[in-house]
């Protein structure tokens, strides 16, 4: 056991983290040490130096210049460098760090349960994982210290969780360390801010020595708990003990004989018309709070405190207020800290007032501590708090406080129960803590408040459980908060249609809308493509004010997308006033999505000249773009815009940029990204296993889709298709059969039609067309029209004409008016030399009015794409073409090369078919490609239809004649051609 968690990085012995995903130590010319290696001691003294300035950045040049120099650390340098991570406020890379340690020793340990304590207060996330640490430990090393528990003592205080303090108190006594000076104290503090006065004092009675601090500490809580004759017992303690006070000791000692109380009486006797000072002043801050005149109320509270006219728990209600509306920390930070010096802390209403200033300012830690800290709580203490950790995005926490709350003999009121579910309606699995709560509010008569009830059918929704929000909905008053949950319910849930009825009864019951409803049922209008109903939102938006507002506008622009109107598109996203970089992207992936990729460059172009930053959804988008267009060199761009914006470490980007360069012919290129993208998920592999597929690197793809399989990267059924076509397109038959009763068999993937038809193209390719068509026929999934296609040309490549007729006869019977059908069976019937069978098929094609597609290649050359057709003479450079063609074919004839005749579909002369062949468009894209670029440059052409096989011979003599590399892609596959081979290896 211990051995295994040695092995295993500890942020994966409970599940994966996003530690990984740091980027790697670089060195910088920046470094102080960039040119000299340094000793250990000379290490240690810079990551010391790194520790007092707090210089991250030293800290990481340190670290990259030890893993440059030295082949094995000392043990002591890593365990220095996880501290300097810590006290430089960088977990992660401590994290890092000690995970990558070959073998820890204690002092490792401690140092990262350090480095989690120090981060701990107000992050209940590196709360757990620091206890999760702790018990590996304890499994893993046998001898702990008080070094080991001074950080857990730490983790103990920051959870809040008595019952982890009694379980570390525990752990001290059987391991001997309960009567040390620091656990003992360190636990006392604890159990005292816990509110555990009994306990605390057994352990302060039992402690050997106490010094200052602690008989503070005791005092202290004695005071604040009310308990004066505990506390004065306690101080008469405290002078036998024969100890020196401090000045805290002073203060707590007045309190403890009452002087500090009469000198109050005292001053409020002589002061007593302060009082309706106070209270005037109040009034006054009041008016200005209610008129937003924040800089007046600040000025006026700063006259009351140069002025030393105390103040009350009103003032400090109404000025920490203040600092909410002014989203201020600073200045409730500073108002916190008054009240703290004057005692105001421990008011109730104050510290509630604190509360909800540090929650609404996004600060729940400190809003816990203070929560944690409070002598007396209510209802309200508990409300502010939940809402704020639900608010946070911290839902658990928000859950368990609300647990703590109930056994705490708390009744929950409307306030409570809308907060928790707002909580549990963000959690995964969610649906039985809806319910319960449900259960609650019904037992505590909160259900009927419509706050509740909406929160309700808002949970219900979430969880898609629309009958009992049906339910709840029925019941409830009908207003725009309820609707609004039942739509985007409907939503999520593909049940769009009672989206727009309830849109529709909204507005027939004179019901108005907000933006969020009509964002909600603009999606809808994409989603079901009904471009007349949202057009009709859209006036409604128009004609109630709601089209300048972002979200309806961009919600116009998605739904004008989606249903394919891109004229209408481009005129909401030119309403837009300042379209924002979700608007500019939703524009691009709309021109994309409607074969507009060019223009996709182009709004992108505007967009940067907007000054608009593209994030890393629009460069993915791009790189699709670049991958329908096979724009290597756009693609280029955009992957250098992605390094500039620091975005390739996106796994959504790298993944993206893969398949583009894959697409685009470059699979060195892909494969050499895919290899630095950190943490990759499934979707990276697929687009790297197609990509490699479709190159005719079937070993290579095989190989990589064992390694996934190593990491323990669990395959889906694209992972499958990209398995089974690199078998299709290396003629790999009984790996096809293998992997595809491996996927059933092993993973639980059924598979589906597009699994089948791999595997009857591999059968095909093989030149088993009969196999293939049995497998058909025997399929209890109905055969697509794919799969007769690939099947039809296969029996063209075979020459079985019989097997073809009747493939062609049931490919016809799905799709009537495919050319590539009839393409196919006159080229098959022409390539056995039956004549008469080939005419039949065009007079069938003539009568159907079905045309064919024409053939076409081009090639980029210095970003100018070139087209080439059959026998072309449009280019401005024809006639050199034609003769480099002439030169071309002359050359690889001398190498060997015999022109294949049967690929010329017309029944002519042998020699005017060889010269039909010299002309087909991928031999002038690539004769234009040798004249028009330096030699051994890589030549790239693509053709829309499948490469003859009379031009795949001819190339594999070109790449070896010339020595050039040359990319084809065809309708089909990639095939690469290199010193007289193709990486298909004849199986196209």
């Amino acid at each position: 056991m211990q051995a295994t968690l040695k092995s295993i990085p500890l942020s994966y012995q409970r599940s994966p983290k996003l530690y990984y995903l740091l980027p790697p130590l670089r060195l910088t010319s920046a470094s102080p040490f960039c040119s000299s290696s340094s000793s250990s001691s000379q290490w240690f003294s810079f990551l010391r130096d790194a520790i007092s300035t707090s210089d991250l950045s030293l800290g990481k040049c340190t670290h990259a210049r030890i893993l440059a120099l030295e082949e094995n650390p000392e043990r002591f340098l890593i365990n220095n460098l996880i501290s300097m991570y810590s006290k430089c406020g960088s977990l992660s890379y401590a994290r890092r760090v000690f995970d990558e340690m070959p073998e820890r020793d204690l002092v490792s340990w401690n140092s990262i349960l350090a480095a989690y304590a120090q981060s701990s207060e107000g992050f209940i996330e590196n709360v757990e994982e620091g206890f999760h640490i702790f018990r590996i430990l304890r499994q893993d090393v046998v001898f702990t210290s008080r070094m080991t528990l001074a950080p857990v003592l730490k983790l103990c205080l920051h959870s809040g969780y008595v019952w982890a303090s009694e379980a570390v108190h525990g752990y001290a006594c059987k391991i001997g360390l309960d009567s040390d000076e620091f656990v003992s104290g360190a636990l006392v503090n604890i159990f005292l801010k816990f509110g555990k006065l009994k306990e605390g004092r057994v352990l302060f009675e039992e402690m050997p020595y106490r010094d200052v601090v602690l008989w503070n500490l005791m005092l202290k809580a004695y005071l604040d708990m009310g308990l004066k004759e505990e506390a004065v017992d306690l101080s008469s303690e405290f002078h036998r003990s024969g100890l020196r006070p401090n000045e805290t000791t002073l203060r707590l000692l007045d309190r403890v004989t009452g002087d500090d109380s009469e000198r109050g009486e005292m001053k409020s006797s002589a002061n007593g018309h302060d009082a309706s000072k106070i209270r005037s002043k109040n009034q006054i801050l009041t008016k200005y709070l209610k008129g937003s005149q924040y800089s007046a109320l600040l000025q006026c509270f700063a006259d009351m405190v140069e002025s030393n006219l105390e103040c009350d728990d009103v003032t400090f209600i109404l000025v920490l207020a203040t600092a909410v509306r002014l989203d201020s920390l600073a200045l409730g930070q500073q108002v916190h800290c008054m009240a703290l010096k004057l005692g105001f802390d421990l008011r109730l209403t104050v510290a509630n007032s604190l509360i909800n200033m540090y929650c609404k300012l996004r600060r729940v830690n400190f809003a816990r501590t203070v929560f944690n800290s409070m002598n007396e709580r209510d209802l309200i203490s508990w409300n502010s708090v939940v809402s704020g950790f639900a608010q946070s995005g911290l839902e658990v926490e928000a859950v368990r406080l609300f647990m703590q709350l109930l056994r705490c003999g708390f009744t929950p009121d409307h306030y409570t129960m809308t907060s928790v579910l707002k909580a549990t309606s963000s959690l995964s699995e969610s649906l039985s803590l809806n319910k319960q709560v449900h259960v609650h509010a019904i037992q505590t008569n909160n259900v009927s408040d419509s706050f509740v009830s909406t929160a309700l059918i808002d949970a219900y929704c979430r969880n898609r459980c629309m009958k009992e929000a049906e339910v709840l909905f029925e019941r409830n008053s009908f207003d725009l908060v309820a609707c609004n949950a039942m739509m985007s319910g409907y939503t999520q849930s593909n049940d769009g249609h009672k989206t727009l009825k309830l849109f529709a009864l909204m507005h027939h019951q004179g019901e108005r809308s907000d933006d969020f409803t009509l964002a909600t049922v603009l999606k809808t209008c994409g989603s079901l493509f009904e471009v007349n109903q949202g057009k009709q939102v859209h006036a409604y938006a128009v004609k109630s004010g709601y089209d300048l507002d972002l979200w309806v506008s961009s919600g116009v622009l998605d739904m004008y997308v989606k249903c394919g109107d891109m004229r209408a598109a481009q005129f909401a996203f030119n309403c837009i006033p300042v379209p924002d970089d979700v608007a500019w992207t939703t524009m691009i992936s709309g021109c994309i999505e409607n074969g507009e990729e060019e223009r996709a460059f182009h709004v992108y172009s505007q967009m940067r000249l907007m000054g608009v930053l593209p994030d890393e959804f629009t460069i993915a988008t791009l790189a699709k773009a670049s991958s329908c267009l096979t724009g290597l060199e756009q693609g280029r761009q955009i992957h250098a815009n992605a390094l500039k914006l620091n975005c390739t470490g996106d796994t959504f980007v790298g993944t993206s940029l893969v398949d583009m360069y894959a697409k685009c012919g470059s699979i060195d290129d892909a494969y050499t990204l895919f290899k630095r993208i950190e943490m990759r998920k499934i979707a990276a592999w697929n687009a790297m296993l197609v990509g490699l597929a479709q190159h005719g690197e079937g070993e290579e793809a095989l190989q990589l889709f064992e390694q996934m399989k190593s990491l323990g990267i669990r395959p889906d059924k694209v992972t499958f298709i990209g398995v089974l076509s690199a078998c299709s397109h290396s003629g790999l038959v009984s790996e096809a059969y293998k992997h595809i009763e491996s996927m059933h068999r092993d993973y639980g993937i059924k598979p589906e039609i597009e699994h089948y038809s791999c595997l009857a193209d591999a059968l095909g390719r093989a030149g088993l067309v009969r196999e293939a068509e049995k497998l058909i026929e025997s399929m209890s999934l109905e055969a697509s029209a794919s799969m007769y296609r690939a099947l039809l040309a296969a029996c063209r490549v075979q020459g079985d004409t019989e097997t073809g007729k009747r493939v062609a006869t049931k490919l016809l019977e799905l799709e009537p008016l495919d050319s590539s059908a009839y393409v196919l069976l006159s080229n098959m019937y022409a390539a056995a030399s039956k004549w008469s069978e080939m005419k039949l098929a065009r007079t069938m094609m003539k009568g159907q009015k079905v045309k064919k597609d024409p053939g076409f290649s081009w090639i980029e050359v210095k970003n100018k794409i070139h087209l080439f057709v059959v026998d072309d003479r449009s280019n401005p450079q024809s006639e050199l073409i034609h003769k480099k063609v002439k030169d071309v074919i002359r050359d690889i004839k001398q190498e060997g090369y015999v022109p294949e005749t049967d690929f010329t579909l017309v029944d002519v002369e042998e020699e005017e078919k060889e010269r039909a062949l010299h002309h087909h468009s991928e031999k002038l894209a690539v004769a234009f490609g040798l004249m028009s670029t330096p030699p051994s440059t890589l030549i790239r052409v693509i053709k829309n239809l499948r490469v003859c096989g009379d031009c795949h011979n001819a190339m594999k003599y070109i790449s070896k004649v010339y020595d050039r590399e040359i990319v084809l892609r065809d309708a089909n596959r990639f095939h690469r051609f290199k010193d007289g081979k193709c990486s298909c290896g004849d199986f196209w």
